[in-house]
């Protein structure tokens, strides 16, 4: 897929016999095309096709992979931002990644950046502080020229299948407009409506006021799941397969309409409870499940990650800038209420994701291995690593298989990553799938048909494509 000037067998079994078998799997793949199902590239990005800046706009802003682990080593996030004022071009920001690269060294985002300074640029010189000029003389070279704006990257990359993740009154004109366009591939809004199912959402309220004007509902309960459901149709109508949530404890709760609409007027007035509150939260996932079953909407659950960990980080560069932390999390009784109700219905997909690896042999393989409605995510955020997605794989594949997974998730910001990403998936998957062969646990006509239906198949059947 990428990185054709390095160890064509990289992050493949050290085995020669195993590596062999590997590296004929991982060929099978290498140039299949990327099927991305949830990700954060902005749809107009695509549609508006205009010329990266500078390489520091392609390859470290609204990377949170890179900008934590500097601010990690002592950069302020502040000064990761150009200020001309300031005497803070892109140039100083990228001798600032380079006079600190040598923290990268092993790092999945720093595998990432050689991938796509070779694979996208066919820069083969070592990065770091006596190369950082030339090699950002030639990127800014490379960025003039039209087979490096979004739109020809998005095809030359082999993306089939791109899902942003949006804000349910979108009007998703961004999408229609992409969808119309000549774009070699398909890109798909996602229904993301955390702010509006959570009341501890900043301006939850008032969230929820404009949703319901949008919709022209009335502010009940009723109104309010009308309101909701109204949205997904439209997104529906714009290409969505799926609609996403992100939680810090899974938890659910199935509860009468009278409790449900008590719990409505108590959270908007402000005046519930952190139980109820919780209890609202738990209910509103319980009341997704119902909709996706009802509208076929793929669910998936992000849960276990404290959002915006720094005040004071959040207070001065907002929500979204690298301090969100994974917490415990525990499954089995949390979804059971939601599982009570929807787990056995047809056609009913709910893909959960963790960044608890202790969850995967305990909890998330024996529930995707009984539940026909449940799919194990790919390793997800911190886990989508090389030694991380190995260790998934260990963990959850002699329980569930592979045909109860996702697929590979990029869940990217960084559109240049994205095969990157795809690429280091399908060479772990490789190298996983050849010791099962070499150690006569899977044969390897069965190996090959894995391989290539963890990059197709998979993920077209979870994800409804």
């Amino acid at each position: 897929m990428i990185g054709p000037h390095r160890d064509p067998a990289r992050l493949l079994p050290a085995d020669p016999a195993t590596r062999a078998v590997a590296l004929a799997l991982y060929e099978r793949v290498a140039g299949a095309p990327i099927i991305s199902p949830h990700g954060h590239v902005p749809p107009s990005l695509l549609l508006r096709d205009e010329p990266y800046t500078d390489p520091v706009a392609l390859l470290v802003t609204g990377d949170h992979y890179v900008t934590r682990l500097l601010h990690a080593s002592g950069v302020d996030l502040g000064e990761l931002v150009v200020d001309d004022t300031a005497g803070r071009d892109a140039r100083t920001l990228w001798r600032t990644l380079a006079s600190h690269w040598h923290r990268f060294a092993g790092t999945a985002s720093g595998y990432w950046i050689e991938e796509e300074l070779d694979g996208v640029f066919g820069v083969t010189t070592p990065f770091g502080p006596d190369t950082a000029d030339a090699i950002y003389d030639e990127i800014a070279v490379a960025l003039t020229r039209p087979e490096f704006r979004p739109r020809a990257l998005f095809e030359r990359f082999g993306i089939e299948f791109l899902a942003t993740t949006d804000d349910p009154l979108d009007d998703l004109s961004e999408h229609a407009a992409l969808a119309g366009s000549d774009l070699g591939g398909r890109v798909a809004p996602t229904f993301r409506p955390d702010r509006y199912l959570d009341p501890e959402a900043i301006g939850f309220a008032g969230n929820v006021d404009r949703l319901l004007a949008a919709t022209g509902r009335p502010g009940d309960f009723a109104g309010y799941l009308g309101a909701l459901e109204e949205r997904r149709a439209h997104f529906i109508r714009h290409g969505a397969v799926s609609a996403d949530h992100g939680v810090e404890e899974l938890f659910t709760v199935d509860l009468e309409a009278g409790e449900g609409e008590r719990l409505f007027q108590a959270v908007i007035a402000g005046r519930a409870d952190a139980a109820q509150q919780r209890a609202f939260r738990g209910h509103m996932l319980v009341q997704m499940a119902r909709m996706s079953v009802d509208d076929g909407l793929v669910m998936t659950i992000h849960p276990g990650v404290h959002r915006n960990h720094s005040s004071a980080t959040l207070g001065r560069f907002g929500p979204d800038t690298g301090h969100d932390i994974p917490v415990a999390t525990e499954f089995t009784r949390g979804i059971r209420p939601l599982l009570e109700r929807y787990g056995l219905e047809r056609d009913f997909h709910l893909v959960l994701f963790a960044v608890d690896e202790t969850t995967y042999s305990r909890e998330l393989a024996p529930l995707a291995g009984f539940y026909p409605s449940v799919y194990l995510g790919a390793p997800w955020w911190f886990l989508d690593a090389p030694d991380a997605i190995a260790r998934h794989r260990a963990s959850v594949t002699e329980t569930a298989g592979f045909y109860r997974s996702s697929g590979f998730i990029d869940d990217t910001r960084a559109f240049l990553s994205i095969p990157a990403r795809h690429d280091t998936a399908r060479r772990v998957d490789a190298g996983f799938l050849a010791r099962l062969v070499a150690e006569g646990r899977v044969r390897l006509p069965a190996a090959e048909q894995i391989i290539d239906d963890l990059v197709g198949a998979i993920p077209r059947e979870v994800f409804k494509l």
